[in-house]
């Protein structure tokens, strides 16, 4: 199997890969390993001593939950016990709090993190708003879970679908179809359709460009693009590299339970 960068996003922490050599079930896999079970940290308990807002507690809470965290996976991991959880272990819990009493919007970048590897991923993202005279003042347990426990859990999105190869002849409405396509596949030049081929990959319209001109056809490949996006926790690096790591344990533990029956 080869794996082929098509094209990063940095400021959004997405990228597009190219499978050669793989298949559906394959992509499939890894797709379901990022949204269920490479872990990350999230707000899981909340202790409020002020929270004067229009947010009731439960809602306030709820916010605090669903804010990605940063994520440092060479310093965290699961609990192994409730124990662990209860006790607050530094290697599967953080500590954080937020506490303000200014009039305005409370935004993430106040809450202090015990750990500064790992604070809220959008410091400008809105908390509550407090009137004047208002407080707020929570303390927050974060833990380390997975998306198949709680979406908030989950540190991003994986999709993929079969390549597409996209191939132009004589069309006879260039102009037609240049001012129907909304995603940049094609560009007029001329009289004639040039093609975008970054554009081609990330488009889901081929099929309905080949039902407008008989000179578009399109065709089927056996590369697979699979597409990783991040909601900030973690890198969309550390996200394909984690899911390679715990498939490749399942398939450790799957071999000795085979050998020992």
């Amino acid at each position: 199997m080869k794996c082929r960068k098509i094209k990063e996003e940095r400021k959004k922490n997405k990228v597009l890969l190219m499978l050669e050599g793989s298949d559906e079930v394959f992509a499939n896999t890894i797709r379901r390993l990022i949204l269920e079970e490479v872990p990350t940290l999230a707000v899981e308990e909340v202790e409020i001593k002020d929270n004067d807002s229009a947010l009731y507690d439960e809602m306030l809470a709820l916010r605090l939950g669903l804010i990605p965290i940063k994520t440092d996976l060479s310093s965290y991991r699961l609990p192994q016990s409730p124990q662990e959880v209860e006790e607050k272990s530094a290697s599967c819990t953080l500590q954080l709090k937020l506490k303000s009493s200014q009039k305005g919007l409370v935004y993430a970048e106040e809450a202090e993190s015990a750990d500064s590897k790992c604070t809220f991923a959008y410091p400008k993202m809105p908390v509550v708003k407090l009137l004047s005279k208002q407080k707020l003042d929570v303390t927050m347990t974060a833990v380390m879970g997975q998306g198949k426990v709680h979406t908030k859990w989950s540190p991003g999105y994986a999709h993929y679908k079969k390549e597409l190869l996209l191939k132009v002849g004589k069309i006879f409405e260039a102009e037609k179809i240049a001012q129907a396509c909304p995603d940049g596949v094609f560009t007029l030049k001329g009289n004639k359709l040039e093609v975008n081929q970054e554009k081609v990959y990330e488009s889901n319209l081929l099929e309905q460009y080949a039902e407008m001109d008989k000179g578009i056809t399109i065709d089927y490949t056996d590369n697979i693009l699979i597409t990783v996006e991040s909601w900030g926790q973690l890198s969309w690096r550390e996200m394909l590299t984690a899911s390679a790591e715990i498939l490749s344990d399942k398939a450790e533990q799957l071999e000795k339970l085979i050998y020992s029956n």
